[in-house]
């Protein structure tokens, strides 16, 4: 039986970047000072704040992924693509919620995240 376990884990794909991020007030708001209506808009916009504007809140993670606008632009795919829980997507989009995101990248799917959300 244990022999099974170890075989289904090491084929499940290793995640190519991870980082945590507080979302803050800021984080919550647009560069024009709109409120945001959906997480994966809220976590595109923490990711600006970290690597655009410097806008940054105890507990965030530089990321290796996100520091260029047009790879911020695709959060929202790798959002739909992977995972966030009904739950999570509610504590982001209150705010005051410290995030985990676990980018993977695999044949044939392509590329996604999944968010875990940690109060």
């Amino acid at each position: 039986m244990p022999a099974i376990a170890i075989a289904q884990s090491a084929a499940a794909p290793a995640p190519v970047a991870e980082y945590v991020a507080f979302i803050g007030e800021a984080d919550l708001h647009n560069s024009n000072g709109a409120r945001l209506s959906a997480p994966w808009q809220v976590l595109r916009q923490d990711r600006a704040n970290y690597h655009r504007f410097g806008i940054r809140q105890a507990g965030d993670e530089w990321d290796p992924l996100f520091a260029d606008a047009d790879d911020r632009a695709l959060i929202e795919t790798y959002v739909r693509e992977g995972y966030i829980s009904a739950q999570a997507a509610a504590d982001i989009m209150r705010g005051g919620a410290t995030v985990v995101v676990r980018a993977y990248a695999a044949l044939p799917r392509g590329q996604w995240v999944e968010v875990d959300v940690y109060r």
